[in-house]
């Protein structure tokens, strides 16, 4: 019997259209991106290794209000 996989990006198709699979795809790698970026790197952007680590564990469907808009 198969069962059903529940996937994150099912809620993010339940929004309606206003959060594109390419904005979820784009977050997703960008949050990646971001811890994996050295300490002086991270200094010019104005994080610190934990904001940053606490931003890249976030949910790729997490957005910022004003990203959907």
């Amino acid at each position: 019997m198969l069962r059903a996989i529940h996937l994150p990006v099912r809620s993010v198709l339940r929004w309606k259209g206003r959060f594109s699979l390419a904005r979820f795809f784009a977050m997703r790698r960008t949050r990646a991106r971001l811890s994996l970026l050295d300490d002086h790197l991270l200094r010019d952007i104005g994080l610190t290794r934990e904001e940053a680590a606490r931003e890249a564990a976030r949910c790729s469907w997490d957005a910022p209000r004003h990203w959907l808009e």
